[in-house]
């Protein structure tokens, strides 16, 4: 396996980034919220607590005695309530505090595999409820989320920071790498000799670059505040890579439709990491017959990516381009008049179109000889 390929296979092994289901979650518990300055100040305290996100608490007959407040969230009103022994619950929103010293009272039938006192709690009552619960552990000095099945203990920011780098610095490889598989795509398909494998291994760096991406950003709604200066960096390596992608996809798809190429995008992305760096799979879900050798027999391009590149070139007349040639070579071949004789293409844009792929030509030469 190619170095690059065993690196994307350690990293989804060793990712510790929050469910995605539970990103919202923890976007509520981020540094820079009210509610985390309560949290971290608990922590440091070592007082312990059990706070419920769920307006609707009072009414599902899920908590007994306590006191209602309906005040304002704040970090010195969290930390105070969380001396007391009973749960804290507050609005959905995290702004204010509905209750507190409660007793939470959920179905003990309910399965746990947690042993103390207040996990087991707050998992049977996330489970029951659905609501985000939040337990800080006295002892071992944990904040850990639950919601319905799901539990996340949440890391110290160095630690999800050094992650976070750790991930943007594979990004950026992975990045280089994707580029001159672009290049090497764009020259191999003005010169009509593009193979399958040529195909597949753009689509194949591309989703790499995407989940990594993923995974960043995971970090990013963990690190709140903190994390604006990796989101930068983030949007910055990612670029047009999913779109890149989908015009790949569409370009080389059978049959060659835009609803094949978004139904394909969305199969791609549930590839399990050994699929994904099969490139045979990739050509299957491609629509080619996976016959011996099949990855080596040459496909033309329709064109969407390579026309995309040209400045100022609408979607529509692009489809209007490929709907009247049917292939890159041959609008690469055409004259200004026969491009001129499409719907939406004057003499002016026809020239321009013209210009564009030579430019684009001259690029790919250049960057050949780097």
């Amino acid at each position: 396996m190619p170095e690059d390929e065993r690196e994307l296979s350690t990293t989804k092994a060793e990712s510790t980034r929050p469910p995605a289901k539970l990103l919202a979650s923890v976007k509520k518990v981020a540094p820079g919220t009210a509610l985390r300055e309560g949290l971290e100040n608990i922590l440091r305290a070592r007082t312990g607590a059990l706070i419920v996100v769920g307006e609707s608490m009072s009414r599902r007959g899920l908590i007994d005695g306590g006191f209602r407040l309906g005040v304002e969230l704040t970090p010195s009103h969290v930390y105070e309530l969380s001396k007391m022994d009973g749960a804290i619950i507050i609005s959905d929103d995290a702004s204010r505090i509905l209750f507190a010293n409660v007793q939470l009272v959920p179905d003990s039938s309910i399965p746990s595999g947690e042993t103390g006192i207040r996990h087991r709690t707050a998992e049977r009552t996330a489970r029951q409820t659905g609501d985000l619960v939040v337990a800080i552990s006295q002892r071992r000095n944990l904040i850990t989320i639950y919601q319905g099945p799901l539990k996340y203990v949440l890391k110290d920011v160095s630690v999800i920071l050094a992650k976070a780098n750790q991930a943007i610095q594979t990004m950026e490889k992975y990045r280089g790498i994707l580029e001159a598989a672009l290049a090497n795509l764009s020259a191999l398909e003005l010169e009509d000799l593009v193979t399958l494998g040529d195909v597949a291994m753009v689509v194949q760096r591309a989703e790499m670059l995407l989940r990594i991406q993923t995974e960043v950003e995971g970090y990013i709604t963990e690190l709140g505040t903190e994390g604006r200066l990796v989101g930068m960096q983030t949007e910055e390596l990612a670029g047009d890579v999913g779109t890149d992608c989908y015009l790949a996809l569409r370009d080389y798809c059978l049959p060659a439709e835009n609803e094949v190429a978004e139904r394909l995008r969305g199969e791609i992305g549930r590839l399990v990491p050994e699929e994904l760096l099969d490139p045979a799979t990739i050509g299957r879900l491609l629509g080619y017959s996976p016959v011996a050798g099949f990855l080596d027999q040459p496909v033309t391009p329709h064109g969407y990516r390579v026309l995309s590149e040209i400045p100022r070139l609408p979607g529509p007349v692009i489809d209007n381009l490929v709907s009247s040639f049917t292939s890159l070579p041959r609008i690469v071949s055409a004259t200004i008049e026969d491009l001129d004789a499409v719907e939406g293409i004057g003499e002016v844009r026809a020239k321009a179109i013209k210009d564009g792929l030579r430019r684009l030509r001259d690029k790919v030469i250049i960057d050949r000889q780097l």
